[in-house]
This record gives C-alpha cells, sequence and structure tokens, in this order.
C-alpha cells in the first residue's frame, strides 16, 4: 500500500463515521501513523503531526454548516501540508543552475528534464557535462539532450570539471538557462566537495539543486543537510516520486533539514517532471482533482504528438487524427499519474494496465490501416476490410470491432466537445 492509498483509507473511514469524538480521532491517528512509519517518515515527525491534527480536532468548535468530517479533513489536509514543507516554485528568470548528487540519484537524467522543463516553457537552454568520473556520463547527457532538444556541451576526457564548466559557459552564453551536471560519489567526500567548490567558483551558479531519490526515505534528509554545510544548496529535487513508497519519507525529511523541494520527479519520461506543490501534492494523496495540472499535462501532450489547432476545428474525426490523440495519451505518461490528477487515484492497478494495453493495441490496429481507411472511417465496414487489418495488426477480429465501436462513441462526443466553446478556450493549443 503506497502513502496516498493509506492515507485515503484512513480519511475514509474516519467520514464515515456517525460520531466524531476524542475515541474516532485516536483510531484515525493511530492509521495514519502506521501509514507514515511505512513510508519512512521519521517517528518525530509522525508524533508531532498526529499531535497536532488530535488538538487541533478536539480543542475547536466545527464551523456552523460545515460537517464534522469535511472539517476534520481540512485540519488533516492543512498538517500534512506542513509536514511535507512549504516547496519553492521554479523561477522563469536567466539563470546558471548547478546540479549535485551521489551515484543513483537521478542526477544526469533529472538535468536533462530540467532543460527540457524551462525550453517547453519558452526559455532556451543549454546542458554542459562537467562529470569527469563517470566513464559513461558523457554519453547520456549527450543521448538526453538529443531527446530534449537541448543543446549540449562537454569535453570527453578532459579531467577538470571547472575547465569544462568554463568553456561551456563560454558556449551557451546566450542561453537563458545554463545546467551543469556535476560528478556523483557513493558518498560525500572531500574530494567531491573539493571539485565542487572548484565547479563553483568556474560556473557561479544562481542556483544548487541537490538530487535525491525518493527511494532514500528520510535518508534525504541527511544527504541535504551534509551538501548543505559542504555547498550551501538552494533546493532539492526528488526522483522517482511515482514508484516509491519512502516518497513521504524524502519530502518530509528535506523539509526538516530546512532544504526547500523544487522539483519531483513523477516517471521515466523526460517530461514527467514537476514543480513541487505542497497543496496539490497533499491533495492528490487525499484524493482530490488537480484540473490546473491534468489541463498543463494535456496540452503539452497534444503539442508534443503534433496535433495541429485545425484537427480539433474539423467537421469529422477520423482514424488519422484519433490515432493523433493516442500518441498524445501515450505521452501524457501512465495512466495511474492521469488518474490521479482526476482524483481517482484508487483505480485498481490491474484496471490501468488493461487499458494501457487497450491503447496500444489500437495504434496497432490504425497503423495497419490504408490511408484511405483512416480518413474515411465509412468504408472500414467494406468487406474484408476489418479482416485484413486484423491480420496486419496481429489482433483479432472482434478486437478491431471494439475498437470501431468505441471510435465511433467518441467521434459523438468530440462532436459536441468541439463546439464548446469554454472546452476550447481551457484547452486552448
Amino acid at each position: 500500500m503506497d502513502l496516498g492509498e493509506g492515507i485515503r483509507q484512513a480519511v475514509a473511514k474516519l467520514t464515515r463515521s456517525t460520531i466524531i469524538d476524542a475515541k474516532t480521532i485516536k483510531e484515525f491517528n493511530k492509521s495514519l501513523q502506521k501509514t507514515l512509519l511505512s513510508s519512512d517518515v521519521e517517528v518525530q515527525l509522525v508524533v508531532r503531526l498526529t499531535d497536532a491534527i488530535e488538538r487541533r480536532a478536539l480543542d475547536s468548535n466545527t464551523p456552523k454548516g460545515l460537517p464534522p468530517s469535511e472539517y476534520i479533513t481540512n485540519i488533516v489536509y492543512e498538517e500534512l501540508v506542513r509536514l511535507v514543507g512549504t516547496g519553492q516554485p521554479p523561477t522563469m528568470t536567466k539563470k546558471r543552475i548547478l546540479m549535485m548528487g551521489l551515484y543513483g540519484s537521478g542526477k544526469t537524467t533529472t538535468s536533462a528534464k530540467i532543460a527540457k522543463f524551462y525550453q517547453d516553457r519558452g526559455m532556451s537552454a543549454g546542458l554542459i557535462c562537467c562529470d569527469v568520473t563517470r566513464p559513461a556520463a558523457y554519453t547520456q547527457l549527450e543521448t538526453l539532450a538529443k531527446q530534449a532538444n537541448v543543446p549540449f556541451f562537454g569535453i570527453q576526457g578532459e579531467k577538470s570539471a571547472a575547465k569544462i564548466a568554463k568553456e561551456g559557459l563560454e558556449k551557451f552564453k546566450g542561453k537563458q538557462v545554463v545546467i551543469c551536471d556535476t560528478s556523483g560519489r557513493s558518498a560525500l567526500d572531500n574530494e567531491m566537495i573539493k571539485e565542487l567548490k572548484e565547479v563553483f567558483k568556474a560556473f557561479n551558479p544562481d542556483e544548487k539543486i541537490l538530487v535525491v531519490s525518493a527511494d532514500t526515505g528520510q535518508v534525504a534528509g541527511r544527504q541535504a543537510r551534509e551538501f548543505d554545510n559542504a555547498v550551501k544548496i538552494s533546493g532539492v529535487a526528488i526522483t522517482r516520486m511515482d514508484g516509491s513508497g519512502k516518497g513521504g519519507g524524502a519530502l518530509s525529511a528535506a523539509s526538516a533539514a530546512g532544504s526547500p523541494v523544487i522539483f519531483i520527479g513523477t516517471g521515466e519520461k523526460l517530461s514527467d517532471i514537476e514543480p513541487f506543490d505542497p497543496n496539490k501534492f497533499v491533495g492528490r494523496l487525499l484524493g482530490i482533482p488537480d484540473i490546473e495540472a491534468l489541463v498543463e499535462h494535456v496540452n503539452r501532450a497534444v503539442k508534443e504528438a503534433g496535433i495541429k489547432e485545425q484537427d480539433l476545428e474539423q467537421q469529422e474525426l477520423n482514424f488519422e487524427t484519433f490515432y493523433q490523440q493516442l500518441e498524445a495519451m501515450g505521452k501524457m505518461g501512465p495512466l495511474k499519474n492521469v488518474f490521479g490528477m482526476l482524483g481517482a487515484s484508487d483505480v485498481p492497478k490491474e484496471v490501468m494496465e488493461q487499458g494501457e494495453a487497450k491503447l496500444k493495441k489500437y495504434k496497432y490496429i490504425i497503423a495497419s490501416m490504408t490511408p484511405n481507411e483512416r480518413k474515411n472511417d465509412r468504408i472500414i465496414h467494406e468487406h474484408g476490410r476489418v479482416q485484413r487489418i486484423a491480420a496486419g495488426s496481429g489482433t483479432e477480429e472482434k478486437e478491431v470491432r471494439q475498437m470501431i465501436s468505441e471510435f465511433n462513441k467518441m467521434k459523438k462526443t468530440f462532436g459536441m466537445l468541439k463546439n464548446d466553446r469554454n472546452f476550447k478556450k481551457r484547452f486552448k493549443l
């Protein structure tokens, strides 16, 4: 059971209670403590949180007109936000960013993700490889830079990270955001500190971001303190928040260490990174829809899939544009993240896996159609076409007919939405 699921189950049990008294609150707190401790949140922080919830719930009166369960849920929400910290949203200003972290933290991938994040928002970016200790670092960052469509600089074989940083700055002097990926170590030692200080002097960063993995749990707090004591960090980026059960521990520990979280990694794709917003994060834990994030996610995926505004304006949806929309859905990442934004995080895993498998299968089916069939869905039922498409896509005829049936339902919905001005305005490309 992950952190969000455990919290939602505890809150659901609380809201079903007919009477919310001291006993009910204590039982809720026990469930909450168990969930937080299993997510590697520090014991002292857990006790402080549940004590605050109990004190506020029992020492205050429920406002008139508000059900007690909603009032208590709001208290839980506010205290959880306080637990994970205030965060520090990234600013859209010209800057130099120095990336730091230990081996296995995901530092190099996060460097590319952050570069893409700024570039997707209209700011020119450049990536410098100053990792001179890991042999594959140069090739890895160069490959990621190409995937992100971000300019790259490095000097293969050069042992002076400071020299690379200096020459990289000269190459990228016209860029608005320049990101320097530094060497990692298995632990923060004197050699690493010396190298970081040399790069700092040559690079003169505006921000110094420490990358830690959510897998480290409360150890993230210790890493933040150690790096901050050595080189003074600006903030933290936490990776693997989508697959680690210790993400809550990493967030709360970083906050307790006085290090604001700037970014969180939510998946493997380069677009799977987002500014850390404690209110939205806790909202998703509690199953509160995050429509704003969903809209931004959809718009970005649609653009990456190459869907043009005129495609949405055309009179009829066809298999060609349906395929583009399937491409866009694929670029939105795991369905788990999408359902989380919708406030439906507890959709069974097998259901989401079946949904993702179905979307892939539909793409294979459409790819097996002729250009004429994609543009004119009326001819799809002509003799032999379904059989040929099934054979070409490695599917059964009934699966092809099921896809056509669901396409027709979508076509009707699409016809209504494309004439809805409010819908078009909100999802403006």
